[in-house]
């Protein structure tokens, strides 16, 4: 039917010598290669430093009491305006508390929760943390109010 012709041949003689020569590798130990326990045990007497010093590493949630975003625009929950019982709509202070709580402040200074708004949504509409403050009027004076 199917003739097999030399190079067939050859290519298939050459596969069981490659396949021969790697069964003979995996067989035989290299001479100057650690065995398995002795590789683990220099791996575990290895101590690997932390990439960045303590100095330089970014506080995590837990350390920071919150983070607070500037929010210019109205801000519309649930399909409405809110506004502050003072009138003001806009140019909001949004907080979002170690807690998960979410506090919005007006620019006259008046402070309430909002339970309409959660950590979820502050991290879809905040951008990147760009700086960190030692107290709360150091942060507002950084975001104008």
């Amino acid at each position: 039917m199917f003739r097999r012709n030399r190079a067939d041949r050859e290519f298939r003689e050459a596969q069981r010598a490659g396949q021969a020569v790697l069964a003979m590798h995996t067989e035989l130990p290299l001479p100057d290669a650690p065995g398995p326990v002795a590789a683990s045990a220099a791996l575990a007497a290895t101590v690997v430093p932390d990439f960045l010093p303590p100095d330089f590493r970014a506080p995590s949630r837990q350390d920071v009491s919150g983070f607070m975003m500037r929010w210019d625009l109205p801000l519309v929950i649930d399909g409405e305006v809110h506004a502050c019982h003072c009138g003001a709509y806009r140019n909001w202070i949004v907080f979002n508390m170690r807690d998960d709580s979410v506090w919005l402040r007006c620019p006259a200074g008046h402070e309430t929760e909002e339970t309409r708004l959660d950590t979820a949504w502050y991290n879809r509409n905040s951008g990147p943390v760009d700086h960190f403050h030692p107290s709360l009027e150091d942060g507002l004076h950084h975001l104008g109010h």
